[in-house]
């Protein structure tokens, strides 16, 4: 009985270090996530910035022909859909970094990628959608 109580302890030992990479795969996904909260929030205060800017130029009889008028307020939009979106991959986030906790505790770790998946087509997904918005704004 006692071997067994020196196992399970043993085993938490090796793999405290396992456990720590999986924290700092976590965190790491948790500032992936801020970081596109952020960049959404950016997006949407400056599409209210060029608004602003073009309601003053308008006001004040500089022509407005200088400041391009925004497209369909798609920016404000993409701003918001970001932010949604980091907010959502904090919390896919976390439940992979407890299901991969409880697997490493049981030794029945499988990888998974539906979370890479997610980030590689959310990057392609802002990448086209601004190369797109850009050629429309020139």
């Amino acid at each position: 009985m006692d071997e067994i109580k020196k196992d399970k302890s043993s085993t938490k030992i090796l793999n405290r270090s396992v456990h720590m990479a999986n924290e700092r795969t976590f965190l790491a996904w948790i500032r992936t996530s801020i970081g596109i909260m952020a960049f959404g929030f950016v997006v949407e205060k400056f599409s209210l910035f060029i608004k602003q800017i073009s309601y003053f130029l308008g006001k004040s009889g500089l022509p407005e022909t200088h400041v391009p008028p925004p497209l369909h307020g798609y920016s404000s939009i993409f701003g918001i859909f970001l932010v949604g979106l980091g907010a959502l991959m904090g919390v896919f986030s976390f439940i992979k970094y407890k299901n991969i906790e409880k697997q490493i505790d049981e030794d029945t770790y499988q990888p998974s990628s539906i979370l890479d998946m997610l980030l590689t087509l959310t990057v392609l997904s802002v990448g086209i959608f601004l190369v797109v918005y850009l050629i429309r704004s020139t």
